[in-house]
This record gives structure tokens, C-alpha cells and sequence, in this order.
């Protein structure tokens, strides 16, 4: 039987992705929130040892509630990894996030990428912190950023925000572990939780 055991660091990522879902619950004077379920990837694996990592994240937004009409009620999230531009078919690499610490507790900061299910796009500049089963989000949509190509043959992307632009994001996460996930190194860890935005 698997113990639970709250990883900041994952936790972490999936607050930041989390953070986005919220974005797309709400507008002005608004609010919404969605469930996250992911996977994150971690290099080095986190241990019991604090120490300076990069991550990449991916995962579904289901069940989306928002107080704003015909907000969609799912998405895609993702931090680092390649982004695929559906006009072309080409590649453009994400920036992994960045953060320090171990399971037992971190702060990591990041850019993340959400694709709502009606093709509206938020993107996010994020921090978190986290402390054995709990980790705290605040993240703020951005205008725009741009993305390096997988072929260095192809022009930069500049991708902006259509959804959500200017709110600001929180979330609280839990991930699970075992204890000896920890002692080895956690290299990859699914992650599941709900986040809420308000402006």
C-alpha cells in the first residue's frame, strides 16, 4: 500500500500548471478553478538532499467551473517540453522550470503554457513553495513569450495570450510518494490537485 507523501518540488510544478488552470476560470472580478492531473519529470531525480534541479510538466485541465459564460471546461498545460504550432507543425522547445530543495521542501519558478479546449492560449510566469504535503502557487498571465525552434532552421515563435490575460492565479497541491521513491531519487512523479484563480 503506497504512503502519500507530498513532494514540494513536484507539487510545485503542478501548482504552477495548476495556476494556469485558474487563469482560464475567470476574468475581471471573476473566478473559476480546475482539476490537474500530470506528470512531472525531474533532473536531477529529487531525494532527501536539497539541491538545484530543472523540471518539465504536462497534464489535462478537466471539470473547469468558471464564473465567466462559455469559458471552456478543459485544457492542456505544460511546462517545458515542445510546444507543437498547430498552423505549421513545427517544433518549439518550452523553458524547463527551475527550483531548489528536495521532498521534504522547495521554491521553484517558471513559465508555463495552457491550450484551452476552444483554442485559446494563457501564458504564465509562476513561484512556488512548498513544505512536506503542502505547496503554495502565485502565478500572473503574461502578454506574450517567445519560443526557440527544435530546428535551428526555423524563426523563433512568439506566442500570446488570448485568455485571461493580466489575472493573477493561486493554488494549493498534493503529490504522492513513497518513502523510498524519495530515497532514490524521484526522476518522474504524477501529480494531481485542484487550483482557483481570482483577480
Amino acid at each position: 500500500m503506497r504512503s502519500r507523501r507530498s513532494l514540494a518540488l513536484i507539487a510545485a510544478v503542478v501548482a504552477v500548471l495548476c495556476a494556469f488552470t485558474f487563469a482560464q476560470g475567470a476574468s475581471a472580478a471573476a473566478g473559476g478553478g480546475c482539476q490537474l492531473k500530470g506528470t512531472a519529470s525531474f533532473t536531477p531525480g529529487l531525494s532527501t538532499t536539497s539541491q538545484p534541479f530543472t523540471y518539465a510538466f504536462s497534464g489535462d485541465l478537466t471539470n473547469c467551473q468558471s464564473t465567466e459564460a462559455g469559458a471552456p471546461a478543459t485544457g492542456f498545460v505544460q511546462a517545458g517540453g515542445t510546444y507543437t504550432n498547430p498552423a505549421t507543425g513545427k517544433g518549439y522547445v518550452l523553458p524547463r522550470s527551475t527550483g531548489t530543495g528536495g521532498c521534504a521542501s522547495s521554491t521553484t519558478q517558471g513559465l508555463a503554457l495552457i491550450v484551452w479546449g476552444d483554442g485559446t492560449r494563457t501564458i504564465e510566469q509562476y513561484d512556488t513553495s512548498g513544505a512536506a504535503a503542502a505547496v503554495n502557487l502565485e502565478g500572473t498571465v503574461i502578454d506574450s513569450t517567445t519560443l526557440q525552434p527544435v530546428n535551428p532552421a526555423d524563426p523563433p515563435l512568439t506566442l500570446t495570450t488570448t485568455r485571461y490575460n493580466g489575472d493573477a492565479s493561486h493554488g494549493l497541491l498534493a503529490f504522492e510518494a513513497t518513502p523510498t521513491d524519495c530515497q532514490t531519487g524521484v526522476s518522474s512523479a504524477g501529480i494531481e490537485g485542484i487550483v482557483a484563480l481570482n483577480d
